[in-house]
């Protein structure tokens, strides 16, 4: 898999902040005016035609900070304050999370998505992700099925109880001595869908490996899902709600987000295949209307914007296909609704049948 992640040792990190600091201060100290570059990222563009340039490596040109603007001078200042935070972590080795970074200075990042753009922000700057830097996220991520690895010399042994969910480790750098007697892999959007797979015995009847990451993927999930790729060389298939937000997590796996594409070569999972449920999947298992959910105006809107993205043209053109289905029959629907055929259809028959015959994207 391309953009396998390497660590940045936190010497070269404190380095680094080192660098970048004495270069504002020598500004100031010579009465410059202080100008901070960062490269900007994006993973896609709006040229549906797929003929783009767009790369997850080089970077979309540059944004100047400066000081003669206020709006800069305050993203510099919330900057400068989160870095001194980040310096502090790597200096006595410890991890905090992006809500404890806010916590400690509430009144200047007065919300949170301020936190998370400075994170982004210096991982560009510092050229690293954004656990090279000490700081963690809550993890939100299940697993179960036929895995057991280690985790700061702690076992997860999923095989000894195969439809128990375990919670994905943060810090999945720290993982180690990855084992399985899986098939395949398999993601699914919402842990009610986990829990129905769960309650079915699914693994106990397929040889697989469940994710989940609780709606839109969290860094460590996505993190935990490549590296099982990476270290097992399994097929990787995901279950989504046929809706515009099911498919935008699906392909916030393979391909990554917006929000973190400085990141997303070490992120996106290309490996993805997408299992369902499809647009057509209506027909095919005849769900009764009361089922179906017309498309709000808002639906529509994220589906035709989502249609424009570049890598749906150049790399998954029958995704677009699927996608442009949805709009054109103004319906949605739940991975739920084709339980309506029986409460274990999704276990028994959807998903094997699926994989079986190759029925994916």
């Amino acid at each position: 898999m391309e953009g396998k992640s390497e660590t940045v040792q936190p010497c070269v990190l404190l380095r680094r902040i080192r660098d970048f600091t004495r270069s504002v201060l020598e500004d100031v100290c010579s009465d410059r005016v202080p100008v901070v570059r960062i490269d900007r990222f994006r993973n896609y563009c709006a040229d549906s035609s797929g003929k783009c340039c767009c790369s997850f490596d080089l970077s979309d040109g540059k944004e100047t900070l400066t000081l003669k603007k206020e709006c800069h001078t305050q993203r510099l200042d919330v900057l400068l304050k989160v870095l001194l935070i980040v310096q502090k972590l790597l200096l006595e080795n410890r991890h905090g999370s992006k809500r404890d970074i806010y916590y400690m200075h509430p009144s200047v990042f007065v919300e949170q998505s301020v936190v998370d753009r400075a994170l982004n922000d210096i991982c560009i700057l510092l050229k690293c992700s954004r656990h090279n830097l000490n700081v963690v996220s809550v993890g939100n991520g299940l697993v179960m099925g036929w895995l057991r690895f280690f985790e700061s010399g702690r076992q997860f042994d999923c095989i000894k109880y195969l439809n128990t969910a375990h919670h994905i480790p943060v810090q999945v750098e720290q993982i180690s001595d990855i084992m399985s007697l899986a098939q395949y892999i398999l993601v699914v959007e919402k842990e009610s869908v986990f829990q129905r797979l769960a309650n079915d015995q699914f693994c106990g009847t397929n040889r697989c490996i469940v994710v989940t990451g609780k709606g839109y993927p969290d860094i460590p999930t996505r993190r935990f899902l490549r590296l099982l790729i990476e270290k097992l060389h399994l097929p990787v298939y995901c279950l989504v709600d046929c809706d515009p937000y099911g498919f935008d997590i699906l392909t916030t796996y393979r391909f990554g987000s917006m929000q973190l594409a400085h990141d997303a070569k070490f992120l996106r999972v290309p490996a993805v295949r997408w299992l369902g449920a499809f647009p057509s999947d209506s027909e095919r298992y005849k769900l009764p209307q009361q089922c179906l959910l017309p498309l709000s105006a808002e639906d529509k809107r994220r589906i035709e914007a989502t249609l424009s993205r570049c890598y749906l043209q150049r790399e998954v053109p029958e995704w677009r296909l699927e996608l442009d289905l949805m709009l054109q029959r103004g319906v949605k629907f739940e991975i739920e609704a084709l339980s309506v055929r029986s409460l274990s259809f999704l276990a028994e028959t959807y998903i094997p049948s699926k994989i079986q015959h190759g029925e994916y994207l």
